[in-house]
């Protein structure tokens, strides 16, 4: 019987082994391919100088500064709802980084992935035209609704018009660009996704100001990089990532004061800098990981408000994304 238990426990371990490869694909390419959405504004976008911008964009980089020292050492693929999580199995991308929500199925299901942390705590809404005057989702009963199928945002929908008893007619399309499109020229009388999303669609219409978005949020939507299940050690390098900009922030260094922070003697900036702790090597990456991908892209609050922030074009306030301590539900693990 020991014997049997040795040769599984040796299976198991040479299963591991050679699936753990993706960091050493990504180091041998040189690069890392990020899949990200086809263009949605302060998240993963082209700039005015044709170069990819944005929250999700952001990611990327600071995972590949933490790999390579160089956030330049990225590059995008740009992928519709209905193919990302297919291009992440395929391996046609090392991660994704595309405004994906984490749900069960997703993890459990055909598509056979995992999610790698929340890095944007966000909820699903409605978009109205101004006229006629429409003040909350439960005056919609009978609404046209554009809305992209085979994602969550179509079961959340069809889930709220049905709990509230009301009638719903939904009209599906497969990009984002085609169902604002549509809502423009009035095929729908309602755009629905995620309330980050409906800020950034709105900036996309000829007029703005002829759009509402309602205060209404039906659903959690927990949004952050995915990766396949078969690399344990990959997906603790995506998720640490993101936890170390959160923890960033919260231990007060940013991209301003990192410099600063490799000479500090207080033990949990020691630890994040790579002086202490041997976090680097556990994780096979260089001791200045953390510190790299904060000089790259800045901490979480750096990056939450060069994008979608106040002072944005999208004026997203913090709310949840605020740190657990500063009134948010925003957390990390302690680098420790």
């Amino acid at each position: 019987m020991q014997r049997l238990a040795l040769a599984a426990t040796l299976v198991l371990a040479g299963a591991a082994a050679a699936s753990a490869q993706t960091l050493k694909t990504v180091r041998d390419r040189g690069k890392l391919v990020c899949g990200v959405s086809q263009g949605l504004a302060g998240f993963s976008a082209h700039d005015d100088k044709g170069q990819w911008a944005g929250f999700d964009v952001d990611f990327c980089r600071a995972l590949a500064a933490a790999i390579f020292n160089d956030p330049a050492k990225v590059e995008f693929v740009p992928l519709a709802a209905n193919e990302r999580f297919e291009a992440l199995v395929q391996r046609r991308i090392d991660v994704l980084s595309r405004n994906s929500t984490w749900a069960l199925e997703r993890e459990t299901g055909a598509q056979g992935v995992l999610f790698a942390g929340i890095t944007y705590h966000d909820g699903q809404g409605f978009m109205v035209a101004r006229r006629p005057a429409v003040t909350s989702a439960l005056e919609l009963d009978g609404a046209t609704v554009c809305v992209q199928p085979g994602t969550t945002t179509e079961a959340n929908l069809r889930d709220f018009f049905q709990a509230n008893g009301m009638k719903l007619e939904a009209r599906p399309y497969p990009t984002a660009a085609e169902a604002l499109k549509a809502f423009e020229t009035g095929t729908c009388d309602v755009m629905t996704r995620d309330m980050s999303a409906l800020y950034a669609d709105r900036l996309s219409l000829p007029r703005p100001a002829d759009a509402v978005i309602l205060p209404d949020v039906i659903s959690k939507e927990p949004l952050g990089p995915a990766v396949r299940q078969d690399d344990v050690a990959w997906f603790n390098i995506v998720k640490w990532v993101g936890f170390a900009l959160v923890n960033a922030e919260e231990l007060g260094i940013s991209s301003q004061t990192v410099a600063d922070a490799m000479n500090s003697a207080k033990p949990d900036v020691r630890r994040f800098v790579g002086a202490d702790g041997g976090f680097g090597a556990r994780l096979g990456l260089d001791p200045t990981w953390a510190v790299q991908a904060v000089k790259a892209v800045g901490n979480y609050a750096e990056i939450y408000e060069r994008n979608v922030g106040v002072q944005s074009r999208l004026g997203i306030p913090r709310g949840l994304n605020q740190l657990w301590n500063l009134g948010g539900i925003l957390y990390a693990p302690p680098l420790r």
